[in-house]
């Protein structure tokens, strides 16, 4: 599906179509540029300071799936899936901030003193206390967020899963400790329905500007 494509979906649409589906037609593979074409829109969140706070794990192999089988408690849909993407969260973020500003002024999207004023700020936050951890994880989860909102508009299926040892999966698949496992998604063409879910009506959630 072509960009153009994705561009006349309706929004709504999507985020109304959009359920956690673990049910999957395990003989649909994604291609090589659906899958590119998914990261690409997903890499477009928002992060704080623009540092992108994540990395893309793709497990597509059938044997690499049946290694995560486990450590994801064996829930099916890691198997029948497309793919399995391992949302990584990057704890030294601020390393990112030299070359993403450096690219910026060169753009002429910002001055140099501008970048040295913004590394300044990041570097100065990132000696707070699990700044990097914490800036990781929320960043990271919004890219998750717009992962399963692009799937849909490609006419994917997905369901996050939190449910996983991280660990294991740190140790079985070498990642680097400068990144730790948000969370799970997986990614492919429903065999059957998402369960039926309700939500809170819009006055059990909302409070205008003090409780």
């Amino acid at each position: 599906m072509s960009s153009s494509t994705l561009e006349k979906r309706d929004f709504y649409t999507v985020v109304n179509d959009r359920h956690s589906v673990k049910k999957y037609d395990p003989t649909h593979t994604m291609t090589e540029d659906e899958v590119k074409e998914l990261i690409v829109n997903t890499q477009k969140a928002p992060s704080a300071w623009n540092l992108q706070h994540w990395k893309f794990l793709i497990i597509d192999k059938k044997e690499m799936k049946e290694k995560v089988l486990p450590i994801a408690y064996g829930q099916e849909q890691v198997i029948t899936a497309s793919i399995v993407v391992c949302i990584l969260a990057d704890i030294e973020a601020n390393k990112n901030a030299e070359p993403i500003f450096s690219d910026a002024v060169d753009k002429g999207y910002m001055t140099k003193e501008i970048k040295d004023s913004l590394i300044g700020q990041i570097e100065g936050a990132y000696t707070i206390p699990d700044m990097g951890k914490d800036q990781g994880i929320m960043n990271s989860s919004l890219a998750a967020m717009q992962l399963m909102l692009v799937a849909k508009a490609m006419d994917y299926d997905t369901c996050p899963m939190g449910g996983f040892d991280r660990q294991k999966m740190i140790e079985e698949f070498n990642i680097p400790s400068r990144y730790i496992p948000t969370m799970l998604i997986s990614v492919g063409k429903a065999s059957e329905p998402a369960y039926p879910s309700s939500r809170f009506t819009f006055d059990e959630v909302t409070i205008f500007n003090s409780f």
